[in-house]
């Protein structure tokens, strides 16, 4: 199937300049995320040497956000349940985290951080704000103002696709 006409006079068309920009922008994002991910896989491996990025992802969140449902938790990365599930029974058997009854229904089960795993993303967490400030402590205030501002843009312009939403930092 191929993509749908483009171009200038065409309705929601665009011109070579903004082209060339979606193109650069679209080269840029693309970088920045694969280098994410290999980030996201040092910082999962710090954790434990096994683990894998998704269950890291789940760790930031559940300590982020404190004690949650499965289901919550699924909804906030925007995974379905049972790939949650899977990677919170390994962090369970890890013991960075744990489940206890919901102290509203108790059929429902709470996850959170054991002292253990709140340790760990301690330890990896600012291992992570340090390489950041490595890489971006000598830009200007206000460039990482703007940079901040742009990212965040881009983030909402997602979020109405029903992507999951971030609370601020």
């Amino acid at each position: 199937m191929s993509n749908p006409a483009v171009g200038p006079g065409i309705p929601g068309g665009t011109d070579d300049s903004t082209d060339a920009a979606l193109a650069a922008v679209e080269h840029q994002l693309s970088l920045l995320w694969r280098r994410a991910r290999s980030i996201s896989h040092q910082l999962s491996r710090q954790v434990h040497p096994d683990m894998e990025p998704a269950a890291y992802g789940l760790l930031s969140v559940i300590r982020k956000q404190g004690a949650m449902r499965l289901t919550e938790l699924a909804s906030a990365v925007g995974v379905g349940k049972p790939s949650v599930s899977r990677q919170i029974a390994f962090l369970e058997r890890l013991g960075l985290v744990s489940k206890e009854a919901d102290p509203l229904d108790g059929r429902a089960q709470m996850i959170r951080l054991t002292p253990r795993g709140e340790e760990k993303m301690h330890e990896v967490q600012d291992a992570r704000r340090e390489v950041f400030r490595e890489r971006l402590g000598e830009w200007p205030p206000e460039d990482l103002q703007t940079l901040s501002r742009y990212i965040a843009k881009l983030n909402a312009t997602y979020e109405r696709d029903g992507f999951p939403r971030d609370e601020p930092q």
